[in-house]
């Protein structure tokens, strides 16, 4: 009965990093930002996402990647684990800048079938790159004091701070004691 979600800035690496421990460990990935988008970047009206939350983390297993504060309440208590995965600006920065490059050039589709822009990259205010500018250091000061207080009523926290503690993390998933639940049927 492992339940885990995984935290940290945009272009951190929530969404590879759950999707292989998910794999390893034979649970349900749950990614937010899957269930928050709806086609042409339009967001899910807060009460029709909560609802979708709240259906997708009613198992006792999963592993569910993302930051969305308007759900919050919904997820982390219901944690076993929170991993946050707290990497330095620079990397961040540098890798939502190459993301976007490439996701822009490619075409790749995400979420809902939306695609990235080469316009919306570099010349929106709806940027990924623009976005981690303006959220990155207030999302790190306020994690460090939620985590804190989620710590204190028996949730366990890890803070991974650079991508050696994560690939270590991941290299010994193995051994973690996460285990799916089988059914009889």
């Amino acid at each position: 009965m492992s339940r885990i979600v995984v935290i940290g800035s945009s272009c951190s690496g929530k969404s590879t990093f759950s999707q292989y421990l998910a794999k390893k460990s034979e649970v349900e990935y749950i990614e937010l930002d899957q269930l928050h988008w709806l086609p042409n970047w339009k967001e899910r009206p807060d009460e029709e996402f909560r609802e979708l939350v709240n259906k997708a983390t009613s198992s006792s297993s999963w592993i569910v990647d993302g930051n969305y504060s308007v759900a919050r309440d919904i997820v982390w208590p219901r944690a076993t684990k929170i991993i946050w995965l707290n990497h330095s600006f620079s990397l961040v920065l540098y890798r939502s800048i190459t993301r976007s490059i490439v996701r822009s050039a490619t075409k790749k589709k995400l979420f809902a079938g939306n695609v990235e822009s080469f316009k919306q990259t570099f010349f929106s205010r709806d940027s990924i790159i623009l976005w981690v500018l303006k959220t990155y250091h207030n999302k790190r000061k306020s994690y460090f004091k939620l985590l804190k207080q989620i710590e204190a009523k028996g949730t366990e926290v890890i803070e991974l701070k650079n991508q050696t503690q994560v690939d270590d993390y991941l290299k010994a998933a193995n051994h973690l004691h996460i285990k799916p639940i089988k059914s009889n049927g």
